[in-house]
Parts: structure tokens; sequence; C-alpha cells
């Protein structure tokens, strides 16, 4: 089954794009106790990445379970 090999390097490359997307905008300031804010919501394109990998997420999950079962 190439087709779910290919689908899962797909989708796992889009996933880590996603999360170091979300990393980038999160800013070095929490990194070192630098940040002041106890609740952050997220608006605009940070909540878009945000669902986004969540779906890349499950999806890489679903893929890889299938790539278990189906031989």
């Amino acid at each position: 089954m190439i087709w779910l090999n290919v689908a899962l390097m797909i989708v796992g490359i889009g996933l880590v794009a996603t999360i170091l997307l979300q990393n980038r905008s999160a800013g070095l300031g929490g990194a070192f106790g630098g940040s002041a804010e106890g609740f952050h919501v997220r608006r605009g394109s940070e909540k878009r990445i945000f669902q986004l990998s969540v779906i890349l997420s499950t999806l890489f999950i679903l893929i890889a379970a299938a790539h278990l079962f189906i031989r």
C-alpha cells in the first residue's frame, strides 16, 4: 500500500510545519519565564493554524492505524 506511505509522509510534513508555525508565534519570552499572560485567546490566523494542526494530527493517527491493519 504505497498510497498509505505517501499520505502518511504528506500529512506528517504538514503537521511538522503547522507545529513549527505555532511555536514561532508564541515567542521566546515564555520559554524563559518572561511571559506575564495568564490566559491566551487564539484569534485569526493563530486559531486557524491550531485547528489545522488538530486536524492533521488526527489524520496522522488514523492513517498510521490504517497502515497497521491494511497489508
